[in-house]
């Protein structure tokens, strides 16, 4: 039905991103394709080599529920029970929070708001508003789940009319704030698949306005594998740190993980990893609070990410 449809068509599962979407006009498909009870995509399975295989039509709060399922990955039922209220969780799907569009405070207003100003880039304009004389959108990435799925090193499987591909979560995303998916607009995202914790650990920090209701403003998510270490001061053998809400893309901040991986987790190399992961992100003026500050909270939470990651309170 999809490929029938062509750029006409949609897929909808819950449906609490794609419909707003629709009122503001800022996406017009003629047909909506309904996958919401399709059992293929609710379900829960083994993964490969002891991971688990999550059904990317699962609502939230069935990730949110899974705590037994899930016992191995805290991380995530965590970070679905942070997006947004239980109302939306109920109906909001894991694979729609890792398809979620970027945000933009031009871009997420009514029509005639925009038409009134003159529209931006990402939907019938030519300019965009936050960086005018920038030949990009700057959009930013809002989901909760995308930082913490690439940072597990978690892979989504997608299916279209040519066929089913896997690759890792990390790579369903653009650093372009309108095509900010490498998803063919044919395929489906039908499944997310967990690698064995295999001893590692997980945590996801959400910054917010609101904390029963609001997108994030800074999202930390942290993986590690950790060994032996000197009292405290567990050694890091292989680490990865994601920043969610500070660029059109689950940003990397590959420069911390360097100066962390193969060295013991001092208070001193916290501080000195934060200072790291601090300098790549880059808000810009186009979501909640101002983007100095934004940029100023990066240096703590990734601070207080890996003492969680590490087992400091």
């Amino acid at each position: 039905m999809r490929a029938d449809a062509g750029p006409a068509g949609q897929f909808v599962a819950g449906g609490t991103d794609l419909y707003p979407n629709m009122k503001r006009r800022q996406e017009t498909p003629r047909i909506v394709v309904d996958i919401a009870d399709l059992p293929g995509l609710r379900g829960v399975a083994p993964g490969p080599g002891g991971g688990l295989r999550l059904g990317a039509g699962l609502r939230l709060s069935e990730v949110e529920a899974q705590r037994d399922l899930l016992a191995g990955y805290p991380a995530v039922t965590h970070a679905a029970s942070t997006i947004s209220t239980p109302l939306l969780r109920n109906m909001g799907t894991l694979g729609g929070n890792l398809l979620l569009d970027t945000r933009c405070n031009y871009y997420d207003q009514n029509f005639e708001w925009r038409r009134s100003i003159d529209f931006c880039m990402k939907k019938d304009g030519v300019i965009c508003w936050v960086a005018p004389a920038s030949p990009r959108c700057w959009a930013v990435q809002s989901s909760d789940l995308a930082p913490l799925m690439a940072a597990m090193g978690a892979e989504v499987s997608l299916v279209g009319a040519g066929g089913e591909r896997s690759i890792p979560a990390e790579a369903l995303y653009r650093d372009d704030g309108m095509v900010f998916t490498t998803k063919r607009p044919d395929e489906l995202l039908t499944a997310v698949t967990l690698p064995a914790p295999d001893g590692s650990r997980a945590v996801y920090r959400k910054v917010r306005r609101r904390g029963s209701f609001d997108f994030p403003v800074l999202g930390t998510a942290v993986w590690a594998r950790l060994s032996g270490g000197n009292g405290f001061s567990p050694v890091v053998e292989e680490i990865r740190i994601v920043l969610g809400a500070v660029a059109s893309f689950p940003l990397r901040a590959r420069a911390a993980e360097a100066l962390l991986r193969g060295k013991p987790l001092t208070e001193d190399l916290i501080r000195a990893a934060a200072d790291a992961a601090w300098r790549p992100a880059k808000p810009m003026d186009n979501t909640d609070f101002t983007l100095g500050w934004r940029k100023d909270i990066v240096r703590p939470e990734v601070a207080r990410a890996l003492r969680e990651v590490g087992g400091r309170s």
